[in-house]
């Protein structure tokens, strides 16, 4: 791994740095598990994979649960295509429920299943499934939690235990023969599915949502909006009329509203790491269903509203919301290019920072751009799905900066001349922190990683 791409350089411009962050690192890890040090190197170097699936360090070891194509458990078809974002929630006895989303488009080659009394939209192809496992990670059912949504991409857990998938598509009916509206969030039991169905959550707008992530205290939910060509997309909050009511609570509505960085139209024009604003304002939707206009060309006034390209994950930790810019180029209309950023709004003193910058990349076949799915790790760090050129990674970061990779993937979808590898996504941990649950979006593969994870 070149030292020189992966240093964290905290106060130096030098080229070459894999992330920069701004003063402590642990800012980013507020509210997490104390973590022991992992060293410069992580878990290290990755150990080809003899069966050319999964390349991890020694010492841990991975299963497959679940492969596209194969039978559903349940008998309701095949698994579908295009496996994205995913969330592990707690079950008895020590089971664990995943429910992971589809991605799927009309070109989708495997779609989810239609079923009665879970289906959106007869014509639309994505959706989630959910499977449950015993605490070995032997996997006892798998079933379609929800059919007929569209490129259902990421999204994110709620504090009752619930999913909320996104749809990262706008489409109206009747395009692209759809026979109902797209760009809604869908909320999904991964117990029981049929107890929350396929009701789209209308109030939370309609665009092409990415990521949520909600405020355990007061249920403010933040949702990103993945655009990559301009105009890019707004970041959201919504606050329900319901917050924290529980399984349901959301379909009674709320108020959704972007934010805006006085001064700031492009996310991408600060490349400072640390630079901070405050004052930041919350500027309501005009028409949250975007009946006419989509959301982000909407009027917001003679101040304007703040855009940034390719805004994809978002999670909370300690008393602040993160969201990752994935990239941004100049080429496609950005203020400015960067290779990924982190920032941190902290709600209650209204203030927006740059905590990390990735780039520039020097070598593809190392890990260190293009950030998408993100989790906490059980060391207080994080896991990041990375989404750029070249070979495919799940690195890890740690407390004291240092980047290390925790997966590659080795199922080449290319030919060997010029070989080509699918993008991770959905990465979480299971409730105890001993299982790292991550897809491979093509062809579409769970993967359960367990070893010596440091805690």
């Amino acid at each position: 791994m070149s030292t020189t791409r992966r240093q964290v350089l905290a106060r130096t411009g030098a080229l070459g740095a894999g992330i920069a962050f701004a003063g402590s690192i642990s800012e980013i890890f507020a509210g997490t598990a104390s973590a022991q040090g992992l060293g410069d190197g992580g878990y290290g170097p990755l150990v080809p994979d003899p069966d050319g699936l999964l390349d991890l360090p020694r010492g841990f070891r991975y299963r497959v649960l679940s492969r596209e194509g194969d039978p559903l458990r349940s008998g309701e078809g095949k698994v579908p295509s295009n496996h994205d974002g995913m969330a592990a929630f707690p079950g008895r006895h020590g089971n664990v429920h995943l429910v992971r989303n589809h991605e799927n488009r009309p070109t989708a080659a495997i779609r989810v299943p239609a079923v009665e009394g879970l289906t959106y939209d007869p014509m639309a192809m994505g959706g989630c499934t959910a499977l449950e496992l015993n605490k070995h990670n032997r996997p006892l059912g798998e079933r379609v939690a929800i059919a007929g949504t569209s490129t259902n991409c990421a999204g994110g857990p709620t504090p009752w235990h619930t999913w909320l998938t996104c749809e990262e598509n706008e489409d109206k009916a009747g395009t692209n023969g759809y026979t109902k509206d797209h760009g809604f969030i869908f909320e999904v039991d991964p117990y029981d599915p049929r107890r929350t169905g396929a009701v789209p959550l209308t109030a939370m707008g309609r665009f092409q949502h990415e990521a949520i992530a909600i405020d355990p205290d007061n249920g403010v939910v933040y949702e990103t909006e993945d655009a990559f060509d301009k105009p890019f997309g707004l970041f959201y909050r919504f606050l329900p009329e319901k917050p924290r009511g529980g399984r349901g609570s959301l379909r009674a509505g709320g108020r959704l509203q972007a934010m805006r960085v006085p001064g700031v139209p492009d996310l991408s024009a600060v490349q400072e790491i640390g630079a901070a604003f405050d004052h930041i304002e919350w500027v309501p939707v005009p028409d949250p269903l975007a009946k006419q206009t989509p959301v982000r060309l909407q009027d917001f006034g003679t101040k304007g509203i703040t855009h940034a390209q390719k805004l994809e994950g978002c999670y909370w930790g300690g008393s602040s919301v993160y969201f990752v810019s994935s990239f941004a180029k100049r080429s496609n209309g950005s203020a400015a290019d960067h290779f990924g950023q982190v920032w941190r709004l902290d709600p209650e003193h209204r203030r927006l920072t740059l905590v990390a910058a990735f780039g520039p990349s020097t070598d593809i076949q190392l890990p260190g751009e293009s950030p998408d799915n993100i989790t906490l790790a059980p060391s207080g760090g994080l896991m990041v799905c990375e989404d750029g050129g070249g070979a495919q990674h799940v690195y890890g970061l740690t407390k004291r900066g240092q980047v290390y990779p925790m997966a590659r993937n080795r199922q080449n979808i290319g030919t060997p001349e010029e070989p080509e590898w699918g993008e991770f996504a959905g990465v979480t941990f299971s409730p105890d922190h001993s299982t790292m649950y991550v897809n491979c979006y093509t062809p579409g593969t769970t993967f359960a990683v367990t070893g010596r994870w440091h805690h």
